[in-house]
């Protein structure tokens, strides 16, 4: 079941050159896309430069194969001065079967809001 809570922020697909010799992907590739699927969100507050400043949580839940349909969702969950948290969930179908989900990794990020120097500045009020 896909969440309803979130929003989508990003589909790929890996491929063989994401995995490893059993065939599946490497968790650091698919901790690169989370970071990617994290910053769309956070992005549209900080108006400006942003960095990743924590991963506060990252669980794989499942493995991902080469050629699954990645959905990547996510969700503001805090906005500080400086600083933005989202959570990002990521759900994976089979290309053969498309329509069943799984969800395969959750993670927590925090992005801050920088400046042409790269220090913290504050984010702008809506």
């Amino acid at each position: 079941m896909l969440p309803t809570d979130k929003e989508l922020v990003l589909k790929v697909i890996p491929m063989p050159a994401d995995s490893n010799a059993n065939g599946d992907i490497f968790g650091g590739w698919v901790m690169a896309q989370v970071d990617l699927a994290g910053s769309v969100i956070p992005a549209r507050y900080a108006q400006g430069r942003m960095a990743t400043v924590a991963v506060n949580e990252f669980v794989f839940k499942q493995p991902v194969r080469v050629g699954d349909i990645l959905s990547f969702y996510a969700s503001l969950t805090r906005i500080g001065r400086t600083s933005v948290t989202v959570q990002v969930e990521v759900y994976a179908e089979q290309f053969r079967t498309q329509g069943t989900y799984v969800k395969v990794t959750e993670a927590s990020l925090t992005y801050v809001a920088i400046d042409d120097n790269g220090r913290p500045r504050p984010i702008p009020k809506p």
